[in-house]
């Protein structure tokens, strides 16, 4: 018997007018006669790292588990976790010594660098390449975006923003070298664009935006040759895939088409996001899944607000804003809106991780395969201090992780030793960053290979 079938590659595109969209994972990727494990397809090898950043800390009390090194119990702030549980695992007493001495710049920008940035008002910043990019140039070599940063908040990259310390520290989570900081897109459009939209089709995509029409229009006689050559359940999960892309879209269009029908606009927010934050950031984390799915990116990094953030959350019944409440002065009513805004950020998280756990990918889920640290660099806001950070790491990490435990260092941990773990967890072979002492393997289970 002779089998002629011809794999479809890995990096298949549907192009159309001013669009270009990677498909998901398929069993037509996978050449005949050959098991997923060994086939180029296989996701256990595409080795994707993403981060999560929360401003300002936490109310340590509400934030850690109660129950020992198990998340059988959670604690309020990390309640929303409860049905993803067994795929996250939470660790408590990391520091940052490098944040010192104390800033909401330095907070977030030694978050992924572990580094200590340079006192500086100007365009002389100096910081370190974030652990994100260490891992972009390496995981991200072969995909059509090396890495995907986003926000949720306007960026201002000049001036002086805290203490001395010059607005890029603050507002950029990634930079590519010491001196290069890599500015994250807020606006979903411009991030769909990026993600769908083929190079040099700019006018072709904003004549379908004027008509309202969707990218994906121009992919329809394309998309039916392929599903000719297709089976049944590759035909099936195009479509899910397809349907998620066109829900993300309609819903993009929908809050640009509300736009003008604002008043009074969020200044720290661009024009033509959904009016609700919630809203807002499920539609950047329903991004960041179809950009995995269809393997645009391996890496990402998403800040939720940034420090310093003044923004009320009406939406949970909270009108003062973030920063104030952070310094509560010991008040228990502000303590306790502190750490109602830390659930509603693990919240968010947590329908992201279910997103993940719902979406098929090869013998598991997309959650099965991923590794996402989220957390802070400040531990309690009151004081500005830089010990037991908040920090949770999710997903399975290709069968390389366990979840459902609290790991509790008895003495403080460089936050850089786990920035070391998980790059080795991807792939990606250091002997150091910043100033770690060394992995933390006792999070992570041996591969069975």
């Amino acid at each position: 018997m002779i089998i002629s079938k011809k794999a479809l590659p890995r990096r298949t595109f549907l192009r159309g007018a001013g669009a270009a969209l990677a498909l998901p994972l398929l069993d037509a990727m996978v050449p005949s006669l050959t098991a997923l494990a060994d086939s180029p397809a296989n996701p256990a090898r595409l080795r994707r790292l993403g981060y999560v950043y929360m401003p300002m800390g936490c109310d340590i009390s509400r934030w850690t588990p109660p129950s020992g090194d198990t998340l059988d119990e959670l604690s309020p702030s990390l309640s929303p976790l409860a049905d993803v549980k067994q795929h996250v695992a939470v660790i408590s007493n990391l520091e940052l010594r490098n944040a010192y001495p104390g800033t909401h710049a330095t907070s977030n920008a030694s978050f992924l660098s572990a580094a200590k940035a340079k006192r500086t008002e100007s365009t002389d910043y100096y910081l370190g390449t974030t652990a994100d990019q260490i891992a972009a140039q390496q995981i991200g070599r072969d995909t059509q975006l090396a890495s995907l940063e986003l926000s949720m908040d306007l960026i201002s990259v000049v001036g002086q923003c805290d203490n001395g310390y010059a607005c890029v520290y603050q507002n950029n989570l990634s930079w590519s070298s010491p001196t290069t900081p890599l500015p994250a897109e807020a606006h979903p459009r411009l991030v769909f664009e990026s993600l769908f939209g083929e190079e040099g089709g700019t006018a072709d995509r904003r004549a379908s935006l004027k008509k309202r029409a969707s990218l994906l229009d121009s992919v329809v006689d394309e998309l039916a040759r392929l599903q000719k050559s297709l089976g049944q359940s590759d035909r099936n999960r195009v479509t899910q895939y397809l349907e998620a892309v066109r829900d993300v879209e309609r819903r993009i269009q929908q809050a640009e088409a509300v736009a003008g029908d604002n008043p009074l606009p969020d200044r720290d927010r661009p024009t033509g996001v959904p009016a609700s934050y919630a809203d807002h950031a499920r539609l950047m984390f329903d991004l960041q899944i179809l950009a995995m799915q269809g393997d645009i990116t391996r890496v990402i990094s998403f800040q939720l607000a940034r420090e310093a953030s003044a923004r009320a959350y009406t939406e949970i019944g909270i009108s003062e804003g973030h920063h104030p409440l952070t310094h509560h002065g010991g008040d228990p009513d502000k303590i306790a809106k502190v750490a109602k805004i830390n659930q509603f950020h693990v919240g968010l998280f947590a329908e992201f991780l279910k997103k993940l756990a719902a979406t098929p990918e090869g013998d598991g889920s997309l959650l099965d395969h991923v590794l996402y640290l989220y957390g802070s660099g400040m531990g309690n806001p009151n004081v500005h201090d830089h010990v037991n950070l908040p920090i949770i790491v999710a997903g399975g990490a290709a069968g390389k992780m366990r979840g459902g435990r609290h790991i509790r260092y008895g003495e403080p941990m460089p936050l850089a030793n786990l920035h070391l773990t998980l790059l080795d967890k991807v792939g990606v072979r250091l002997d150091s960053f910043a100033d770690s002492r060394g992995k933390l393997d006792e999070l992570f289970e041996p591969l069975n290979v």
